[in-house]
């Protein structure tokens, strides 16, 4: 399940849940994607901050500061990314202006960049955080 979060044209944002990614392109590619405040089907996926989330285990102990070790909030980041965002690798300024200006779908990306990419893309407006995630042993 993949939560994103929607805005319409009138600039009403509301959540949608879809299986996953192309369960939404589908849906929206159909207008089955209405706005709940004014029903308009023109929508489009706006950034939205990370939320982890794991399983809920009931049976066993409440996460608690203590339960949660760097190394397990470490591997819940990276397992995120890694699922959530396409991996554009060294692409990653190219795509990231492409999205910037409507010349393709937007969409959560990773890769990775040089300082002057990151130097062009912040002088272009492109928002974007640079997450160092290290390489997680099995």
């Amino acid at each position: 399940m993949i939560i994103y979060d929607i805005k319409c044209e009138n600039g009403h944002i509301f959540e949608g849940w879809f299986n996953d990614r192309q369960a939404w392109i589908k849906q929206n590619a159909q207008r089955l994607v209405n706005c709940p405040v004014c029903n308009s089907s023109t929508v489009e996926v706006v950034p939205t901050s990370i939320a982890i989330r794991g399983k809920v285990d009931r049976s066993g102990p409440k996460d608690t500061q203590e339960n949660l070790s760097p190394e397990r909030v470490l591997r819940t980041l990276n397992d995120y990314v890694h699922h959530q965002f396409e991996d554009v690798g060294n692409q990653f300024a190219e795509v990231a202006l492409k999205i910037h200006y409507g010349e393709e779908e937007k969409r959560n990306i990773r890769g990775t960049t040089t300082p002057q990419e990151e130097d062009q893309l912040r002088e272009e407006g492109v928002r974007f955080i640079k997450i160092p995630l290290p390489k997680m042993d099995s």
